[in-house]
Parts: C-alpha cells; sequence; structure tokens
C-alpha cells in the first residue's frame, strides 16, 4: 500500500503531485499507448523504420514518437515507446513482430528453457532504450512528466510460455496451477530483470514508473496473489529501494474488486482501472487508500460526441481530481480520431475550470 498520503513540496508536474500526495495545479491526463497507430506522423515513421523492432531500438526515431503526442496535445506525461517483450529478447529469447499476426518468440516450457535464459547483461543490451529516455528528458516542456514502464512478470511470462499471442493462455496458466519449478524459477528471474530494467529507465530520466499485467484476469484468487500481485510489489519495493522519489503505478486488467487488494498489498502510488470499474465504488473504496488512474473505456474515445463528454464528465465529477489521473481504461485504439483525442484534453481542463 503506498505511503502518498505524506505530503511534501509541489514539483510543478501535475502528475507527479498527485502521485507523490500534493495537490496539482490541474487534473493530469495521459494516455495508454498515446503514441500509435491512431496517428499519421506515427505510421509515417514506422513505415521508414522499416520494423516495428528496429523502430523501437532507435533512440532518434523512439524519442521521435515519444514526443509525437505532446505536440498535438495539451498533455501531463510523456510515456517512453518501447514493447514489453524486448526484456524476453535480452534475455535471449528469439522475438518477431509479424503484420497482423503480432509477437512471436521462442518459446519457454521447461526448466531447460529456463536455463538457457541468460541474466547477466541481459539489461544491458537495451541501452538503445535507455538512450531514447535520454533524448526524451532533455526535450520535455517542464510541466510534463516522464513514464518509464515494464511488464508484469505474469504477463510477460504467458507471451513467453505461448510463444506470442494466445487467445486464453493455456500453457502459462496450465504451468501456474501445477506450480511447477522451472515456472516459479521464470517468474524470479523476471522479478529481479525488471527491477534492473527500471533502474535503469531511472537512471536515464523517468521519473515515474507503470508495471502493466495485461493479463492478471486469467487467475483466481491465490494465484493472483501469488503470481501478479507479490511479483509487482517485489518490483515496485526494489524500485523503491533504488530510488524513493520515483512513483509507481499499477495495471492489473481485468480484476475487478481485486484492486483494492492491489493496492492493499503492492507498494504502489496508484492503481489504473478499467472501464468496467464502477466509478462509485473505485472513489469510495479504491480513493481511501490509493491513487486512482483511468477510466474511460478507449471505444468511447472512438466514438466521441456527446458520449465521449458525458462520459469524461462522470469521471471528473466522481474521482476527486487531487487523487486522481485521467486515462483510458485500456490502449488507445488504433482508429480513434486525434480530434477526439483533442476533445477528451479539452472537456478535462473545462473541468478544471469549472472547479476553479
Amino acid at each position: 500500500m503506498s505511503d502518498f498520503f505524506d505530503h511534501g513540496q509541489s514539483s510543478g508536474k501535475a502528475l507527479l503531485d498527485v502521485l507523490n500526495g500534493n495537490t496539482p495545479w490541474r487534473r493530469p491526463i495521459w494516455l495508454m499507448r498515446q503514441a500509435g497507430r491512431y496517428l499519421p506522423e506515427y505510421r509515417e515513421l514506422r513505415a521508414a523504420a522499416g520494423s516495428f523492432l528496429d523502430l523501437c531500438y532507435s533512440p532518434d526515431m523512439a524519442s521521435e514518437v515519444t514526443l509525437q503526442p505532446l505536440r498535438r496535445f495539451d498533455l501531463d506525461a510523456a510515456i517512453l515507446f518501447a514493447d514489453i517483450l524486448l526484456l524476453p529478447q535480452a534475455l535471449g529469447c528469439d522475438l518477431t513482430f509479424k503484420e497482423n499476426e503480432g509477437p512471436k518468440l521462442s518459446p519457454v516450457r521447461c526448466m531447460d528453457d529456463v536455463s538457457r535464459l541468460c541474466v547477466e547483461g541481459a539489461v544491458g543490451k537495451l541501452q538503445p532504450i535507455y538512450d531514447t529516455v535520454a533524448k526524451v528528458s532533455a526535450q520535455l516542456p517542464g510541466h510534463v512528466g516522464f513514464i518509464g514502464f515494464c511488464g508484469a512478470p505474469w504477463t510477460v511470462a504467458t507471451y513467453m510460455i505461448e510463444g506470442g499471442t494466445s487467445s486464453d493462455r493455456m500453457n502459462a496458466r496450465l504451468a501456474a496451477y501445477a506450480g511447477d519449478v522451472w515456472f516459479d524459477d521464470l517468474i524470479e528471474l523476471l522479478v529481479q530483470t525488471s527491477i534492473d530494467y527500471l533502474c535503469a529507465q531511472i537512471d536515464a530520466g523517468v521519473e515515474a514508473v507503470q508495471i502493466f499485467d495485461t493479463w492478471a484476469i486469467d487467475l483466481p484468487d491465490h494465484l493472483r496473489s501469488k503470481y501478479c500481485f507479490e511479483p509487482i510489489d517485489r518490483i515496485a519495493r526494489g524500485v523503491k529501494r533504488h530510488s524513493q522519489k520515483v512513483p509507481v503505478i499499477g495495471f492489473a486488467r481485468g480484476i475487478g474488486a481485486a484492486h483494492l487488494q492491489l493496492v492493499q498489498q503492492c507498494r504502489i502510488d496508484a492503481v489504473g482501472i478499467e472501464w468496467s470499474v464502477p466509478l462509485a465504488w473505485a472513489a469510495n473504496e479504491l480513493q481511501a487508500e490509493n491513487v486512482v488512474q483511468g477510466n474511460l473505456d478507449p471505444l468511447c474515445l472512438v466514438a466521441g460526441g456527446d458520449a465521449l463528454e458525458h462520459a469524461v464528465r462522470q469521471i471528473t465529477e466522481t474521482l476527486r481530481y487531487e487523487r486522481h489521473i485521467m486515462n483510458l481504461g485500456h490502449g488507445i485504439r488504433p482508429d480513434t480520431p486525434p480530434d477526439n483525442v483533442a476533445r477528451l484534453v479539452n472537456i478535462v481542463r473545462q473541468a478544471d475550470g469549472a472547479r476553479l
């Protein structure tokens, strides 16, 4: 559970103020996948890069992608452009991204496969990512925070075990139910390397980090506690040992009321929630414990119009601004009109004006 009620001096960055328990000058807003395929300038750069991995590993191009949405929209944070599967690649998994098929990895499904992963020097192989961080950090406006990230061990492990995307993550779930030694070793390896990876991002210039557990929805309570919450807590504590000043956001998709257990069990400073989480419950239960991030439906952002305005105003009127980060309940969709993003930001700013 976070100690965000310990107030300190304002940073001038709304995102960091909320995460650190200070009253922000406005309600912060950023969007998961805000740098991506819905922007024509991203699609142009992606085509020039040749491949998605080439784009990720080019500090010049990746920093440009990270900064693109900030040139269009009055956002309060940049989020590093990278991918959660770069860490498994650094550990020795073959990784490719095929058009319309998603990622493909060499599967990890036994102790021999885990033993072949090379931890020594793995985080150092991601130096281009840290170079991207440094380039972005040098160009950010003074009021904009900078978020780094990693995938949570459970979610990253599912991709490694399945060899890519999967409709039900069956092999990973079976390994979790069996409590296989090799699976526990894989989770442990991912905890330790994720800590090192985030700390390297922090040293390069990120000011907050988010841990993405996209497939936390897959596990029942006892396994979710063991394989989702405990690893997230250990990573958050590792980050805090490295730098007490860097807040941690936890995002565990699809877990409903278990969000309360997440904030109580893990040393995170904010909890991201999807659009299915009732706002009144989030305000009464979660905001009493932690900062809340979210929870606009990405499809509502595609729809725009009155539906968008109604949904955003419902969020801003229900969740206290000093304990809230406006965001989506999941990543922005590629079919999102950029004008709708601009409208979203304007509605949030109008709510700030009405409050003042």
